[in-house]
């Protein structure tokens, strides 16, 4: 299915920019030469592994670390030597999100609003409408997913331009998920950009135009969701009307591999263009043809398989 297209096109200032980002702990590795542009509208995920550097990338990007060397910027306002400007054009979730414990989650937002200059309270209304959202709980008495909630609403309701996210569906329930993911189209629609970090393939995958790939601290790739599940393998499986098929033309294809034959089935992976695959396949007599298309999270273990 294709996806959703963006509200606006592409603009001359990035939504968010780094150049050469790095953060080091004295010896320790943060994050090194990091840079990337996200454009205006888009849905961009951050993948990894546990300790690559996603976090550590968010914060610094937010000017909650300072970097060691290198630029942030969020709509074209450096977010060391114009903090105040970049901040105030975006929402933002911590992977770890937590305010004084006696506070409600309705006077967390009354005071954000208040310190953002907010008068129009609705979309705040609207969204913990939608996430079921106990406004009036003290927030050290909710759990894990209702005090996300409160944290994605408090990350959206000034409706900024630019959200970035870390971990955003983190201890949400599968149909809070749901309503995040609808959300998140509506933003897009509305020309907002949205960076986020996740464990969840398939959630990106869902979401997302474009992922980067951060591992051991680098940026080791950027792509479009759909070009990473286009380099994994694809599983073939073909019925043939008679005989075990063309088992030496196809072994002649590159990307094709691991043939077997089950009687009139055959069964393989391709990678690639699958083009050449349905040349060979169309001058026998096939009754069935089934090609899975790799999930996000095949191709990603993919990708670090080739990269060890």
């Amino acid at each position: 299915m294709p996806r959703p297209q963006r509200a606006d096109a592409r603009a001359a200032t990035a939504a968010i920019e780094t150049r050469g980002l790095t953060k080091r702990y004295g010896r320790a590795r943060g994050i090194d030469d990091v840079t990337l542009i996200v454009e205006p509208g888009e849905v961009f995920g951050f993948l990894g592994p546990n300790g690559a550097g996603k976090t550590t990338t968010i914060r610094t990007l937010m000017g909650l670390l300072r970097p060691t060397a290198g630029t942030a910027l969020i709509l074209g306002a450096d977010t060391v030597r114009d903090g105040v400007r970049a901040r105030s054009q975006a929402g933002f979730l911590p992977g770890d999100f937590d305010f004084d414990p006696r506070v409600t989650g309705g006077e967390l937002l009354d005071l954000l609003a208040d310190l953002r200059g907010v008068t129009d309270r609705s979309f705040a209304a609207e969204l913990a409408r939608r996430f079921a959202a106990e406004l009036h709980r003290p927030l050290g008495a909710l759990s894990r997913g209702n005090r996300q909630k409160i944290g994605l609403i408090q990350a959206l309701a000034h409706r900024p331009p630019v959200v970035v996210m870390d971990e955003p569906t983190s201890g949400l329930d599968p149909l809070m998920q749901e309503e995040f993911e609808r959300l998140v189209d509506e933003l897009r629609a509305a020309g907002t950009t949205v960076f986020l970090s996740s464990h969840n393939l398939d959630e990106v995958e869902r979401m997302c135009d474009r992922v980067g790939i951060l591992r051991d601290g680098r940026l080791v790739a950027v792509e479009s969701v759909d070009t990473l599940t286009g380099r994994a393998l694809r599983r073939v499986v073909v019925t043939f009307a008679a005989g075990s098929g063309p088992t030496h033309e196809l072994a002649g294809i590159a990307g094709v591999a691991d043939l077997r034959t089950h009687g009139r089935r055959l069964v393989f992976t391709t990678a690639g263009d699958i083009d050449p695959v349905l040349r060979v396949l169309a001058g026998h007599h096939v009754l069935d043809l089934e090609v899975t298309r790799p999930s996000l999270e095949d191709s990603f273990a993919a990708y670090f398989g080739e990269s060890r």
